[in-house]
């Protein structure tokens, strides 16, 4: 059963240590709230991905930092990575901007989205737990990697 609305913002200003109408203070209403999150949300990807690149830019680099940012920030990570998006609502450029880093470890846009998708699905069941036990989720991360 989903909780009313104003109980699910209640809990989301509890755990930024804020009260509940707070939140409206930075926005006129759920959507704009939402949008807010979700830009905060790409660009704090983006520099994690992009710091990742700088330092070596490899696929398992890559692979590493985009792990570390989506099981760190799991609420937030599945904000921005499930359900509809509003393109048109977020900054220009930055979705293409945050995802930019699988282009320079990939040979081709085509192998940057596969990549993408497929740090998506390991994160998403790691995030929920939807590996069986004793799986080797390190070596998926590796083995993912290495195949780009």
């Amino acid at each position: 059963m989903t909780p009313p609305r104003r109980c699910a913002l209640r809990v989301l200003a509890e755990k930024v240590g804020m009260r509940a109408p707070s939140p409206y203070n930075h926005a006129a209403n759920r959507e704009e709230l939402r949008t807010l999150i979700l830009t905060q949300g790409f660009f704090e990807m983006g520099d994690a991905l992009w710091e990742a690149v700088a330092v070596d830019k490899s696929p398992a680099s890559l692979a590493a930092a985009y792990r570390r940012h989506s099981t760190s920030l799991p609420h937030h990570y599945r904000l921005g990575t499930t359900g509809p998006l509003d393109r048109a609502a977020l900054p220009a450029g930055l979705e293409e901007w945050s995802g930019a880093p699988f282009g320079l470890v990939t040979d081709s846009p085509v192998d940057a989205q596969a990549f993408f998708a497929a740090l998506h699905g390991l994160a998403i069941l790691e995030i929920d737990g939807r590996f069986p036990p004793g799986t080797p989720i390190d070596d998926l991360w590796a083995r993912t990697a290495e195949l780009y």
